[in-house]
C-alpha cells in the first residue's frame, strides 16, 4: 500500500486534501480516499496527514498533485512503503544547507577575506562551467594561509536547520543510525559530531602546515558520486536494507544519494536537485521526518 504524506504548519483540512485530488493526470479515484484511508497527526509543530493509495503513481503525477497542494504551502510525499518500527533505520544527510543553515566555505572565505573569489568560483561550478571536483580544489586553494583556529571561530557561528534538533532528539531514540556525508570540510564535522548524536560521517580533509591551511585537499574528495558509496557502503556494515535509509540533501550534488536511498528528500532543494528526484521539502523542515515511521500516526 502506498502512502502519501501531507506536511503543513497550519491544519490541513479535508476539504483541500480533495481539492487537489480533483486531477485527470492521477488516477486515484477520490471514491477511495476517506476516513479509512486518511490519519491526522500533529507532532513538533507540525500538522501532517497520511493517505493509503493503492494505486502506484508516476513521477509527473506525483509533481502534478504536489503543484496543487503548493497552492496551500503543503507539501506532499509520495512513499511505496513506511520505515518499520521494529527494525533499525538508517538516515544520512548532507551537511550544509541541510543540517545547518550556512554553507561553511562561504562562512571561511569571508573570514578569511575571499568570499568574492570563491562565489565566483561557486557561480561558474552552478552554471556548469566546471565540475564539482574542479570547483572544490579552486575555492580550497583560496583558503592557504587560513589559520586552523578559524575552524571552531566558524564552527561557533553555525546554526542547525529548522527541524534538525528534533531530528537529534527522535532518531537516537527510536533506535535509527544518524550519517552525514558532506561535500564540506572533516574540521567541522569533527567538531560537529562530538555535540551531536552522528554515528559516522566523511567529508573532505584539508592539509595543514604550522598552524595554517596550505589551500590543498587532503585525500579523496567526497563529491556526488563518493556520497552514494558511502551510503550503501554503511547501509552494508549496518546491515540495514536500503528501502530502510533515508537520505535528505538540497543540491544536485545530492543527487545520487537521494535515488540510491529507499527513501530520498530534497529539503529546500535547489531546482538542480528537484530535476532529478521525486520527493521534497519546500514549506515545511525536517520535522517532516518523524512521520516516516509506520506508528507515528
Amino acid at each position: 500500500m502506498n502512502s502519501v504524506l501531507l506536511f503543513s504548519h497550519h491544519p490541513i483540512l479535508n476539504s483541500q486534501i480533495f481539492d487537489s485530488f480533483q486531477d485527470d493526470t492521477v488516477v486515484t479515484s477520490l471514491s477511495t480516499i476517506d476516513a479509512k484511508t486518511i490519519s491526522h497527526s500533529i507532532r513538533y509543530g507540525l500538522h501532517s496527514v497520511r493517505i493509503f493509495i493503492e494505486e502506484s503513481w508516476n513521477r509527473n503525477q506525483i509533481v502534478t498533485i504536489r503543484e496543487k497542494f503548493a497552492k496551500y504551502k503543503i507539501d506532499l510525499l509520495y512513499l511505496p512503503s513506511l520505515l518499520p518500527t521494529k527494525q533499525t533505520s538508517l538516515f544520512v544527510f548532507d551537511m550544509d544547507s541541510t543540517v545547518i543553515k550556512e554553507e561553511v566555505i562561504d562562512e571561511l572565505a569571508r573570514k578569511h577575506g575571499v568570499f568574492e573569489e570563491v562565489a565566483s568560483v561557486t557561480k561558474k561550478a552552478m552554471e556548469g562551467g566546471m565540475g564539482f571536483d574542479e570547483a572544490l580544489r579552486l575555492r580550497v586553494e583560496h583558503l592557504a594561509g587560513l589559520s586552523i583556529q578559524s575552524f571552531k571561530e566558524v564552527y561557533d557561528l553555525l546554526h542547525l536547520n529548522d527541524g534538525m534538533e528534533t531530528v537529534f532528539q527522535f532518531l537516537p531514540s527510536n533506535g535509527c543510525k544518524l550519517g552525514i556525508l558532506s561535500g564540506g570540510f572533516s574540521p567541522v564535522l569533527e567538531l560537529f559530531s562530538k555535540k551531536y548524536p552522528v554515528d559516522f560521517f566523511r567529508a573532505n580533509g584539508l592539509e595543514e602546515k604550522g598552524g595554517f591551511f596550505t589551500g590543498q585537499i587532503l585525500g579523496e574528495i567526497i563529491n556526488r558520486e563518493k556520497k552514494e558509496i558511502y551510503l550503501r557502503k554503511y547501509a552494508n556494515e549496518f546491515s540495514i536494507p536500503l528501502e530502510h535509509v533515508v537520505a535528505v540533501g538540497d543540491g544536485a550534488n545530492d543527487a545520487l544519494m537521494l535515488n540510491a536511498a529507499g527513501i530520498g528528500i530534497g529539503i529546500h532543494a535547489k531546482q538542480g536537485l528537484k530535476d532529478q528526484i521525486t520527493n521534497w521539502i519546500d514549506f515545511t523542515n525536517l520535522s517532516a521526518l518523524v512521520f516516516l515511521f509506520e506508528n507515528t500516526f
